[in-house]
């Protein structure tokens, strides 16, 4: 499985951003997004399933949607009313079903929110 993410970039804070995220896989039940600032752990920020079922952090609740698009096997994460607390490279996550379940990770896309 590998995944592609796109769409980052630099905005003034109150703007908005959209990732997307294209998956080569299939029996994907669970994508997300995580992202990781400088001197950080990596952090959760949304994820969505096969049912289309999502869950954000409560950071980015009312700011941020996930969506999915499973004909094009492809993620989205539309940011709107960003802060500078948003800068972070975003990666995109992918939980495949098989034998067993397997966890895959993009490479990242820098999102910069300056004030």
């Amino acid at each position: 499985v590998q995944l592609q993410a796109s769409g980052g970039g630099t905005v003034q804070a109150g703007g908005s951003l959209r990732l997307s995220c294209v998956t080569s896989g299939d029996r994907i039940i669970i994508m997300g997004w995580y992202r990781q600032a400088p001197g950080d752990q990596r952090e959760f920020v949304a994820s969505i399933t096969s049912y289309d079922a999502a869950v954000y952090a409560d950071s980015v609740k009312g700011r941020f949607t996930i969506s999915r698009d499973k004909a094009k096997n492809t993620m989205h994460l539309q940011m709107d009313n960003l802060t500078p607390e948003d800068t972070a490279v975003y990666y995109c996550n992918a939980h495949q079903v098989g034998l067993q379940l397997s966890e895959y990770w993009g490479q990242g896309t820098q999102v910069t929110v300056s004030s």
